[in-house]
């Protein structure tokens, strides 16, 4: 209608912008999806105290009459009636009364949700919107002032803004709050060439970063395989490794600080009716010996890539870490290491466990190695195969480490220490069940299954009659 349209000053179909965040003419459709831009629209001043209703009533007739001159034949018969009435109306001495006194008085029964629009509320402050400036988003209307971010509760101004749920964000807020941060460099998680956010989480910690830092040598603890944050210093080993502040509390570093552990897992196959009474040697070494002693070794068994353990059957000479000094709190220890010959009494030589590892950690690798040595100091389990050995070795391991969380747990103790070494035991859980690999992995879990089914003793036995699992 030609008089709404002149009388507001624009379109009734345009969607404007005026530069400063504001829509004039109806609202454009507003979209669920992505990035939002609020819609606004413009409602007219109230006119001057100064200007009569008379006058302003005589401009409308004088525009209509205008309009009805030049385009008649458009007019449709809504428009007519409306003149005429307001043609009439300049002819009433007294008007009759209305709840909004700058539109006229007889008005299409189409126009009144619009014209009577300042009687709503203001979703923010709940006071009416009167007349001016509103805007219209989110199913609700309000004052520009009032329409405001969730996070930081200023007004939101900008064209485009952010939805979460029913509330709405400046994008840098949103950012901020919902967009993830890499816990190793605290940047923002970059986007990847398909614009999505992309990161790594560790599938136990769940230690969220930056796909990069698997390929720009980051460090990781070698004990519980955390990433070294840029503001968290992990302590360096000798022979280059990293320990996490946490591991580092209960890391096993020399020979004789490892005997007590060493026999408590002696002790533990004792109890399972699976005594060694060979005295076999047990020697904490660095990475370098010990993979030096594993190349030696001709016993044709796989290894894993990062070999932690190894029960020796050849006779060597084998440089084992007697103790330590540090240089620094937090710079690499300077060993004392001195070379031991070992001879070969029996089918085993000695143990050999990588030094500065966690207790736990240190004790379930010592409980696999001594499997083997088991399984050799028998006679009867000769040539077994490699996943039905290796197996049945991680399973000894995850039953030593098992009761040792079963005993932290009933002795009751509360103190963050010992919140941490559960935490890491259970990780160390984990890696057994979860290994992936044909020989270590599905052979545990080959192992365990028939362990839970039948017992040890059982599966022990159809092992040595069979070489496989039950």
């Amino acid at each position: 209608m030609k008089w709404f349209d002149k009388l507001f000053g624009s379109s009734g179909s345009s969607h404007d912008y005026d530069g400063e965040g504001y829509y004039y003419g109806h609202p454009p459709p507003y979209n669920s999806g992505g990035w939002h831009g609020p819609d606004f629209f413009s409602r007219p001043p109230y006119p001057s105290d100064t200007q009569s209703n008379e006058e302003l009533d005589r401009a409308i007739a004088l525009s209509l009459a205008e309009d009805h001159r030049r385009e008649r034949p458009a007019q449709d018969l809504e428009d007519e009636q409306l003149a005429k009435a307001l043609q009439e109306s300049l002819n009433v001495d007294s008007r009759p009364r209305f709840g909004n006194p700058f539109f006229p008085p007889h008005v299409p029964e189409g126009l009144l949700g619009i014209l009577q629009c300042d009687r709503s509320n203001c979703a923010g402050c709940d006071q009416p919107l009167g007349y001016g400036r509103f805007l219209s988003c989110l199913g609700k209307t309000w004052h520009p002032n009032c329409f405001c971010c969730h996070l930081c509760n200023k007004p939101i101004s900008e064209r485009e803004f952010s939805v979460q749920g029913r509330d709405a964000y400046h994008r840098d807020c949103y950012k901020e709050l919902f967009h993830p941060k890499c816990e190793v460099c605290h940047d923002f998680i970059p986007t990847n060439a398909a614009g999505l956010i992309e990161y790594r989480s560790h599938p136990f910690w769940n230690q969220k970063y930056c796909p990069r830092h698997e390929r720009d040598g980051t460090a990781r603890c070698g004990s519980c395989d955390r990433i070294e944050a840029e503001d968290v210093r992990y302590h360096t080993l000798n022979d280059g490794r990293k320990l996490c502040l946490e591991c580092l509390d209960t890391a096993v570093l020399d020979t004789k600080a490892c005997q007590p552990l060493y026999r408590e897992v002696l002790k533990f196959y004792k109890n399972q009716s699976m005594k060694i009474d060979q005295e076999i040697p047990m020697l904490l070494v660095e990475r370098t010996a010990l993979n030096a002693a594993r190349e030696s070794e001709k016993d044709g068994h796989a290894h894993s890539a990062e070999t932690r353990g190894l029960c020796l059957s050849e006779e060597q000479t084998i440089s084992t870490v007697v103790g330590r000094k540090p240089r620094m709190p937090m710079g690499p220890a300077s060993l004392f290491t001195e070379p031991q010959k070992l001879v070969r009494h029996c089918e085993v030589t000695a143990i050999l466990v990588l030094y500065g590892l966690t207790r736990l950690l240190t004790g379930s690798i010592l409980a696999h190695e001594l499997m083997h040595a088991w399984l050799r100091l028998d006679g009867g389990f000769s040539n077994l195969p490699n996943d039905v050995e290796e197996g049945i070795c991680q399973v000894m391991s995850h039953i030593w480490l098992s009761g040792e969380l079963k005993n932290m747990t009933s002795s009751g103790s509360s103190s963050a220490h010992s919140a941490i070494e559960a935490r890491l035991g259970e990780f160390y859980l984990h890696q057994i069940e979860t290994d992936s690999s044909p020989v270590y992995g599905e052979g545990f879990r080959r192992g365990y299954a028939a362990v839970r089914q039948f017992g040890l003793s059982r599966t022990l036995e159809h092992l040595r009659l069979t070489r496989d699992f039950p």
